[in-house]
């Protein structure tokens, strides 16, 4: 009886509920409020429908790794931005005197993340799904996706004046450019520290199109600008879609060498859907392969957000400075949509400049929604597609120049 009590008690004191109240005082109420905000964005995800694909293993991913003793990850092996291979193999302690660490599942499929190899298959299947057609169509769309990065450069001297160092600014300005695989990639090389902060900010806000976008575009445009109605798309020929993700390729690999991984992949993925010779390619890649790398990618970003990581004010600035790169990246698209309408005697609707940035294709509905509420007959959503898509390159090619400047 008495071996059986003491049983007891060594399941007791191993267990994450003794962990939790022994150490109340310290780190258990911090552990205790990261579950509440695990909690609140698996709520988000599942009953409102926020952003549910990335959000629900990011917020489960929280879960886990917040929850004590479960050892599935351990930051120590990736402390300093570098992975620790001598403790990621298990022979190896973080402080002199202790035991070595034994590796936890989610330690190992953080190298994806780390490595950067997540993101870029997510872009391989994004490419695979997305039509440039409208780009094409329609050139001028690049400069409306290029000036929703504003946002991006903008907010990286915001997070300067906030005394962040010059790569954590980087990895908290590419939030503006809306596109979650980036901003992850980013700060996975830039600013590791905040790499969970930075993929909820990112993915919050991505959500949020819907809310965030219409009132800056209402304010910021006239009843009549708004009611523009826009002429039909040209056809685009096969050889033109073929071309495109080749040249786009070499160019970015000649001027941004460190958005080729990024830009690289998209553009394999569209090769692939518009060659019309690889459909089984081009299945797998939209399809399986991509959702393999977002449950991978969600579930380790969140492990990242530890409490001692996440409950700072530097989480809350970083909180205020995506917003802020959100709106004003959609300000700028916006504007300069205006200039288009007003050299075009009123042949571009300046609501198709909000796309730019490349939350595909919620920010291209949102445009479709706004002008059909001041014309019912107005059907922008193939016009928004070509900023849309001209904004995943954008913040693809953003990205790699500040990784190439702060890396």
């Amino acid at each position: 009886m008495t071996h059986f009590l003491e049983m007891l008690r060594e399941m007791f004191l191993e267990s994450g509920i003794y962990k939790i109240f022994s150490d109340f005082t310290g780190e258990g109420w911090k552990t205790l409020i990261m579950l509440g905000i695990a909690g609140v964005l698996l709520y988000f995800a599942i009953a409102k429908k926020f952003e549910p694909l990335l959000l629900v293993p990011i917020a489960f991913g929280m879960l886990l790794a917040n929850l004590p003793g479960g050892g599935i990850f351990h930051e120590e092996i990736f402390a300093g931005g570098h992975i620790n291979w001598a403790m990621l193999s298990g022979t190896a302690a973080a402080e002199e005197g202790a035991a070595a660490i034994t590796p936890g599942l989610f330690d190992f499929l953080y190298l994806g993340v780390k490595l950067g190899i997540y993101p870029c298959l997510i872009f391989l299947g994004v490419g695979a799904m997305t039509d440039f057609g409208p780009l094409l169509s329609r050139p001028s769309s690049f400069l409306l996706g290029a000036a929703a990065q504003v946002g991006i450069f903008l907010t990286f001297a915001g997070a300067r004046l906030m005394k962040f160092t010059p790569a954590e600014s980087g990895a908290i300005a590419i939030i503006g450019g809306a596109d979650g695989p980036t901003a992850i990639l980013t700060a996975s090389r830039l600013a590791p520290g905040l790499l969970g902060a930075i993929a909820i900010a990112a993915y919050s806000y991505m959500a949020l199109v819907p809310f965030i976008q219409p009132p800056i575009m209402r304010l910021l445009t006239t009843k009549k600008e708004r009611a523009v109605k826009m002429e039909q798309l040209r056809p685009v020929s096969r050889t033109e879609r073929i071309l495109f993700p080749i040249v786009v390729t070499v160019i970015v690999a000649l001027i941004v060498p460190s958005a080729v991984p990024l830009v690289g992949m998209l553009m394999l993925g569209n090769l692939l859907r518009e060659s019309g010779v690889c459909e089984r390619l081009v299945k797998t890649a939209s399809d399986s392969l991509m959702n393999i790398s977002v449950i991978c990618l969600g579930l380790t970003v969140g492990a990242t957000a530890s409490a001692s990581a996440f409950l700072t004010l530097r989480t809350l600035g970083i909180l205020v400075l995506g917003v802020v790169a959100f709106c004003i990246g959609t300000a700028s698209g916006v504007l300069l949509g205006k200039l288009m309408c007003l050299l075009t005697k009123g042949k571009v609707n300046p609501l198709i400049g909000a796309a730019g940035v490349s939350a595909v294709p919620m920010a291209a509905r949102v445009a479709q929604k706004v002008g059909r509420e001041e014309n019912p007959d107005n059907y922008l959503l193939m016009h928004a597609m070509g900023p849309n898509v001209a904004g995943v390159i954008g913040s693809a090619v953003a990205a790699g120049l500040l990784m190439a400047m702060l890396g």
